[in-house]
């Protein structure tokens, strides 16, 4: 029996079945986009295979291929035969909200003929009509911003209380070097004194407790600190809560070793404190 889950992520075209993979994706699932449905069953052998398919699973199977309904019932089943936990999301919306999103896209509903997209999205819904019936959970996208429906699935395979918290990196870097491209949020701390002019600190970096004695005593960091940490409390939240998975913060001094270090290291143990997931490194530390 394996204990891998299997999510199908199927419905109607434009009901946001891609927003939903990309949010499994996040949660760490290994997504693979409009496989036909024969294949899901020795495509699931292959996973348990290799090193890197360690991860649950997830599928996005629709009508883009039109011979994926050919005994869909039989194929499901062999899956759950095979000892996996598995699950189809079925997602939809109204035909007016369908029809609105295909006119905001400019894209061609993949079933529409002459008559447009209400006719492709009718034909599609007679389709799928069987597929429907067999589904562990619909989803019906007609209201929901991107973000709302990115909440809902992962409620829906986490729980309200146990979502992945928001990935922060924090890293230090010299601006002579020049400021990280992968940055959202920068802060330059060049305004606290610099122990790169006090001989006996010069040679050591900001992971010398010496040095950051130095840098964090200093009145204008403290106010820093206090400052910044009380924006970061307002902050990070309202990224998680607009759907952000990954936060990179980038404090930068000039050369990259003394100050950005220092209180790169100091903002951890604050961030670890708010209940999110902190990676550090330091970018220019070796570098002079």
């Amino acid at each position: 029996m394996s204990s891998k889950r299997v999510i199908v992520i199927t419905g109607l075209s434009g009901s946001g079945k891609s927003s939903a993979a990309r949010a499994l994706e996040d949660e760490g699932f290994f997504v693979v986009d409009n496989l036909p449905l024969a294949l899901l069953p020795r495509f699931l052998q292959l996973t348990e295979q290799g090193v890197r398919f360690t991860s649950h699973v997830a599928v996005v199977i629709d009508i883009r291929n039109r011979d994926f309904l050919a005994g869909y019932e039989e194929t499901l089943q062999s899956v759950r035969e095979q000892g996996y936990s598995l699950e189809v999301y079925f997602f939809e919306a109204s035909d007016d909200v369908l029809v609105r999103r295909y006119s905001e896209t400019r894209r061609r509903h993949p079933l529409a003929r002459k008559e447009g997209a209400l006719e492709g999205i009718s034909r599609e819904r007679e389709l799928m009509a069987g597929f429907k019936r067999l589904a562990t959970t619909i989803f019906d996208t007609s209201g929901l911003t991107p973000h709302e429906l990115r909440d809902m699935v992962i409620e829906r395979i986490l729980g309200a209380r146990d979502r992945t918290r928001l990935a922060v990196k924090i890293q230090s870097f010299g601006f002579r070097h020049g400021i990280p491209i992968e940055s959202d949020l920068v802060m330059d701390v060049r305004f606290v004194p610099n122990p790169h002019f006090i001989d006996h600190l010069r040679p050591l970096t900001g992971l010398n407790p010496e040095v950051k004695d130095f840098v964090i005593k200093q009145a204008a960091c403290h106010e820093f600190l206090s400052r910044f940490q009380e924006l970061l409390r307002f902050l990070l939240p309202n990224y998680q809560k607009e759907g952000k998975s990954y936060l990179t913060i980038s404090i930068g001094c000039t050369g990259g070793r003394h100050r950005s270090v220092a209180i790169s290291e100091k903002l951890r143990p604050f961030l670890a404190g708010q209940g999110f997931s902190v990676e550090i490194s330091h970018r220019d530390i070796e570098k002079r």
